[in-house]
This record gives structure tokens, sequence and C-alpha cells, in this order.
């Protein structure tokens, strides 16, 4: 389990997620795409473990419905492979459709990342002076969908105890089960949303101005590790205005260029995505150099 990466200032974390989102929404070449997917699987990975194999259930069939679209949508392209109702099927629209299913899903991978390593206390932290009302939303917002989920998993449980198995039966037996455990999470939803604004109410939240307590501290090692984000992030942009991180696929693939220039770019790009790990890394070993020496 990762754990080292997660120590850091909140800062250093959101500036790392925000350049790895950033860059993964917009580099639609195949070599920057390649570093994305498995950077964003690694982190992911290392973050969640067991939960990362069982996403990959929702991940594998919104991949190949997101890859097989395009070309269905999509005509363009010199090199065709066949005709589907008058229409191309060609090799330039299958292999943009894959790289748009890996740029999504190594999105989705980075933001559920951050969702592991930025807490709603982080979150409040760096925007909680901004706009105090903003961050207070979001980040009750941003909770609401695994909290839900995971009472909607002990209804139906609790549910299937009492005869009320929505899984099994009748058309109309499922319906009125289905209905019965929605019925019960929107009573549950009312109540705590009740107990939640008289907790607020009682701590005396909107009377005066707030004070905030913090145990995050921004120590050198924060500062080195946003410097060589900075820098990491910094290069790879040039570089991608320069052209180095340009490819297309239409109407046909233009060439990936095998020159010195483009090889940094990509360990550049490389090496900023792979932060996390690297960070994870050196603190194990350096673990285990100082339990060798007891």
């Amino acid at each position: 389990m990762i754990n080292s990466f997660e120590t850091y200032h909140p800062i250093v974390l959101f500036t790392f997620f925000v350049a790895a989102i950033g860059m993964g929404m917009f580099l639609m070449h195949p070599v920057f795409l390649a570093i994305t997917i498995f950077s964003a699987m690694s982190l992911n990975f290392a973050l969640r473990r067991g939960r990362f194999l069982k996403d990959w259930k929702l991940y594998v069939p919104l991949f190949l419905i997101m890859a097989i679209i395009n070309p269905l949508i999509s005509h363009n392209g010199k090199i065709v492979l066949f005709y589907m109702n008058g229409n191309a099927i060609t090799v330039e629209a299958i292999c943009y459709g894959l790289a748009m299913a890996t740029m999504l899903t190594a999105v989705m991978l980075w933001f559920s990342s951050y969702n592991e390593v930025i807490t709603s206390d982080k979150f409040l932290y760096l925007f909680g002076k901004i706009s105090p009302v903003l961050a207070l939303t979001l980040s009750i917002t941003m909770r609401l969908v695994p909290h839900f989920t995971e009472q909607l998993s002990r209804i139906a449980k609790a549910q299937k105890t009492m005869g009320m198995d929505y899984t099994t039966g009748s058309i109309v037996k499922r319906s009125k089960s289905v209905m019965r455990i929605i019925s019960i999470l929107i009573t549950w939803a009312l109540e705590n949303a009740i107990e939640t604004a008289d907790s607020m109410k009682a701590r005396g939240y909107g009377v005066g101005k707030r004070s905030t307590f913090s145990l995050f501290v921004f120590e050198r090692r924060d500062g080195w590790v946003l410097a060589i984000i900075c820098v990491l992030l910094s290069v790879t942009l040039v570089g991608s205005v320069l052209g180095y991180a340009t490819f297309y696929y239409y109407p046909t693939f233009s060439v990936i260029s095998g020159e010195w220039q483009s090889f940094v770019m990509y360990g550049i790009y490389f090496m900023l995505l792979m932060l996390p790990l690297v960070i994870e890394l050196k603190e194990a070993l350096k673990w285990q150099s100082l339990k060798s020496k007891m």
C-alpha cells in the first residue's frame, strides 16, 4: 500500500494531479498515451490494490464501447479495411478510437487516484480560505457518492435477509423490492441531511468569521518535490508547444519522430508521471536500509 507520497503537503499532491490529469487529457501522441495509461494504472494499483482489479469490470466494457463507437461514426482515413452499409471502416478511425478510449480510461484512473490521495480535509485546507462555502459544498458533494453507495449496499443486504431480494423472483416482486430500497435510501438521506445541518449549527457554522486549524506543514522536502514537478511540467509543456507531442491520425498517420529530442521528452514526461512511485520506492529502500542496520 502506497503511503509515502500521501504524506506530502496538499499543495504538492494537488499540483501533481492537476499536471497529470491536464496533460493526460490533451496528449494523443501514441508514446505519450502509452506512458500516461501505464503510469495511471501503476499508481492506481499501488493505491487501491484489490479495488483496482474490481474496477476493471467497469473500465474494460467502457474502453471497448468507446473504441468501437469512433470507427462507426467517423469514416475518415485512407486505409480502408472494409465497408459496412456503404460506409468505410478505416484503420485510422479504429486507432483514433483506441487512442480516445485509452486517454479517457487514463483520466478516470487519475481521478480515482486523486480521490484516494486528496481527502476532504486536504481539499478544505487548499480552498477553504479562498472560498469556504464552495470548498465545503464540493467536499460534501464528493463524499455523497461513496457514502450513498455504501449505505445502499447495507440497505440491500438488510432487505435481502427479510426476504426482499431484488435479484430473484418475478419482475413485479423485484420492482417492489427496488422501490422499497430506494424509498429507504431517500428517507435515510433526508434524515442524514437534517442531522448534518443540526451538527453544523451546533458547531457555530455561519456565525461570524471562522478560524481554521490544520496539521499540514510545508517542509523542505515538499518544496523540492514541488519544484521538480513544476520543472518537469514546464519542459513537457514547452516540448508540446514545439511539436514533440503532436501526432495526427487523419487523413493518415503522421510519423513518430525518432530524434533524440523526442526520446528526451518521453523520458521527462515519464519521470513526471512516475514521481509518486519513485518517491515510494526511495522511501522503501531507505526503510530497508535502516532495518538492516538495526
